[in-house]
């Protein structure tokens, strides 16, 4: 059977720019490559912070994207110019949701609170059996070594199995994401 959707990565990110400069520098790098790679972008549909980057250098690049966005934040979020096609949801669970289904993998940018709670659903569904799609944190700079502390502190502590690690891969930035996501896709044509 033909794929007539493009591989599709979601991309969880900052909706501000972040202190270091590397952060909106790898934003717009994921984005180019997202887009000369042919694949699609699935996003949280603004126009700002690394989130913004991220859309703009995937559509410069040629890429398709879905930006999806709740109603409550229509009003302080939404993009002064659209990028791509947009998803409107009424709740923010909704849109998470909506993200991880139309996406084959889900890659995690320097981010706040948000990106935060989307990469812990994210986890938790893989760890509870939802879904399989690979889910990488993309540590720019050491921006997630904190959080993968954590992650093992949880499992040194007892309060997952050592399994929960294997739900996430780190990279230590967006060529060896992009290196990854290639060697996934080859790996799923040959099987």
């Amino acid at each position: 059977m033909t794929r007539t959707v493009p591989f599709s990565l979601c991309v969880y990110c900052g909706a501000r720019d972040g202190r270091n400069p590397e952060y909106l520098r790898s934003a717009s790098a994921l984005g180019r490559a997202i887009g000369e790679n042919g694949w699609r972008l699935i996003y949280g549909a603004g126009d700002v912070g690394i989130m913004g980057a991220v859309a703009e250098a995937a559509t410069a690049a040629g890429a398709a994207a879905i930006g999806v966005i709740p109603t409550h934040l229509v009003a302080t979020e939404a993009p002064r110019k659209r990028i791509g096609e947009r998803i409107i949801t009424e709740t923010m669970h909704e849109r998470k949701k909506i993200m991880l289904m139309n996406a084959d993998a889900v890659a995690v940018l320097p981010g706040g609170a948000g990106s935060l709670d989307e990469f812990f659903e994210v986890l938790t569904w893989a760890q509870l059996g939802l879904h399989e799609k690979p889910v990488y944190l993309v540590d720019i700079e050491g921006y997630w070594q904190p959080l993968l502390a954590l992650i093992g502190h949880v499992i040194a502590e007892g309060f997952a199995e050592p399994s929960l690690g294997d739900l996430v891969q780190a990279v230590p930035n967006v060529d060896e994401l992009v290196t990854e996501l290639r060697r996934s896709l080859r790996e799923i044509h040959q099987g």
